[in-house]
């Protein structure tokens, strides 16, 4: 069989590989799907304005994000048990990144354990982190985290609780019992059986954070924080305000408040608010070079991508995230040489506009 041209090829061939519940859990998001559609549109209905006569013949994508080198502005985004896709899951994520030379961002709710991972590769990697109700449990991650070597915390602020997701209700989704929920497991007592994710979040996401958990964050941490979940410039510059090294532009792939704005459309603002103060990223339908291109003309430092390589993992494990992570550098060089932006530093929002 060929491998796949680019990303919507992955998902079409693991759609056929997984079990309608897992490409359910992964795929789908709350409500009525608005949000998941519109992230994706979002970035199409965004032109180029390309300028010519410009020595292209070497583009440079290399950059850091958070002081850390990147062969280029992506990383792989939270997503929890990856084992679903693949018996590999996260390690095999870790090696993949790690070869690119991009940043793995690993969920709390990963199902192999952050200790397992740091020792799958060299590579530079992100802890995200749920607040847990117990914060003797989330003082204990964090520790662990920095022990292990990850290079920054990314908070996920936008899930005080779960969205209404019908696919995974529809399905009766559960985490089968040969998957572990590997970074809870000291702490919790998860039983045994499947896991159901929904009644989890309920029961043991702190919803009560506000603002001022921020500051207790950083007392028991020397590491960045970098908050994942922001969609407006009034929440952005609070989080500069309170002292955060980063900002994820997100709405969760569309999985948690249905009909919130899509990212494409709140990066600019949050950009803008932010005047560099802190590093920007942002994710949400990414899947084409191109795309990354017009995000980091809006303002962004760099994208993440998650739907995308759990494809790819479960096509073909490490070696189908490998490609995923090769076929959207070379994307994004095409892109930037044909747009005429021999380095990311001369990408201005001048390079794109609204399709009216």
């Amino acid at each position: 069989m060929s491998i796949p041209l680019n990303l919507r090829e992955y998902e079409q061939r693991a759609r056929e590989l997984l079990p309608q519940a897992t490409y359910d859990y992964y795929a789908g998001g709350a409500g009525d799907e608005i949000t998941v559609r519109e992230n994706e549109q979002a970035w199409a209905g965004l032109r180029f304005r390309p300028r010519v006569f410009v020595d292209v013949s070497s583009c440079e994508t290399a950059t850091t994000i958070l002081g850390q080198p990147v062969a280029f502005p992506l990383l792989t985004a939270p997503c929890a048990f990856n084992q679903l896709a693949h018996p590999d899951g996260e390690l095999a994520v870790a090696r993949a990144t790690a070869a690119a030379g991009v940043i793995q961002t690993l969920s709390t709710m990963a199902s192999r354990s952050l200790e397992e991972v740091a020792g799958a590769s060299a590579g530079t990697r992100w802890f995200q982190l749920y607040c847990q109700r117990d914060r003797g449990v989330t003082k204990a991650l964090i520790e662990r985290a920095e022990a292990a070597g990850f290079a920054a915390l990314c908070l996920t602020v936008d899930v005080p609780a779960t969205g209404n997701r019908e696919r995974d209700f529809r399905n009766n989704f559960q985490v089968p019992p040969s998957i572990r929920l590997a970074n809870l497991e000291p702490y919790l007592p998860l039983g045994s059986g499947e896991l159901a994710l929904h009644h989890y979040a309920r029961d043991q996401f702190d919803a009560s954070l506000t603002w001022e958990s921020l500051a207790w964050l950083r007392s028991i941490t020397r590491l960045p924080i970098v908050v994942k979940g922001v969609l407006t410039a009034e929440d952005a510059l609070l989080a500069v305000q309170h002292g955060v090294a980063g900002i994820v532009v997100s709405n969760h792939g569309g999985r948690q408040l249905d009909s919130v704005v899509s990212t494409a459309d709140a990066l600019p603002e949050i950009a803008a608010a932010v005047q560099g103060q802190a590093e920007v990223y942002v994710d949400g339908g990414i899947r084409r070079g191109t795309d990354i291109l017009k995000a980091l003309a809006l303002g962004a430092r760099a994208v993440l991508i998650g739907r995308p390589y759990l494809w790819a993992l479960a096509v073909s494990g490490e070696a189908g995230v490998a490609h995923v992570l090769q076929h959207l550098h070379d994307d994004l060089k095409l892109a930037m040489a044909l747009a005429g932006c021999p380095k990311l530093s001369d990408i201005g929002s001048g390079f794109v506009c609204r399709l009216r």
